[in-house]
């Protein structure tokens, strides 16, 4: 009985998540996570306390999912609502300052900041211009216009278009949809892929496809890969 209300629990987890959306799996605000370690709770409960009626369970489970779905309806249509709920972003350093008084409203000390700065790339504070806090926790930095990349815009260099890659072979087995997506079929993909020395498509860990038609090819347990550019 109790295998059955675990793998039930786990099931009514799935599908309520599945309701919430990706949201509730990517980087959460202080409600989000609220709502997730609750929903969490009531899962585990239901599983494991024999007072608590399955089904009760269900119910709340249910009224919780209802509660954060409204709560994303609302923040979608109201500003106000979106700021209490979520928050807003509040800024770290400006023009290149760092703004004590934001530190400590947020509990952030310049430790944090700075190992923060390091994982966005930037060793040296100098650099940055603005450090945004973002309501999920997350620091956005901005640097200064002397320390940014050079982008082929900024030397008036031609691009070509590159869009996303289409996966055509994934773990040995062909990606039928995907051939569709890119008005090819099962024979030009085998032919490509035999130009290229691949007979069998089941040694293929993954096989790529971007928008000039250049195949990509990984192997299984082999770490080079081959590319096919189309003359």
């Amino acid at each position: 009985m109790l295998i059955l209300k675990a793998v039930g629990g786990l099931a009514s987890l799935f599908f309520f998540c599945k309701l919430l959306g990706k949201k509730q799996m990517a980087q959460l605000n202080v409600y989000d996570y609220i709502i997730g370690i609750s929903i969490g709770n009531i899962v585990a409960e239901m599983s494991v306390n024999k007072a608590v009626p399955f089904t009760h369970g269900l119910i709340v489970l249910f009224v919780y999912t209802l509660v954060a779905m409204f709560s994303t309806y609302i923040t979608t249509k109201s500003i106000i609502a979106r700021r209490f709920m979520s928050g807003s972003p509040l800024v770290i350093i400006e023009d290149g300052k760092i703004i004590e008084k934001s530190l400590k409203k947020v509990k952030l000390d310049i430790n944090d900041l700075l190992q923060e700065a390091r994982i966005a790339g930037y060793f040296d504070l100098s650099e940055i211009e603005y450090a945004l806090l973002e309501p999920n926790g997350v620091l956005s930095f901005l640097p200064k216009t002397k320390f940014k990349p050079v982008t082929p815009n900024d030397i008036k260099r031609k691009t070509n278009y590159k869009g996303l890659s289409a996966n055509l072979v994934i773990d040995g087995n062909i990606m039928k949809n995907n051939l569709s997506y890119i008005k090819q079929d099962i024979k030009w993909l085998k032919t490509r892929l035999k130009n290229l020395g691949y007979e069998d498509i089941k040694n293929i860990l993954l096989a790529t496809c971007d928008t000039n038609e250049v195949i990509t090819v990984y192997e299984k347990n082999v770490l080079q890969k081959k590319n096919d550019c189309l003359e």
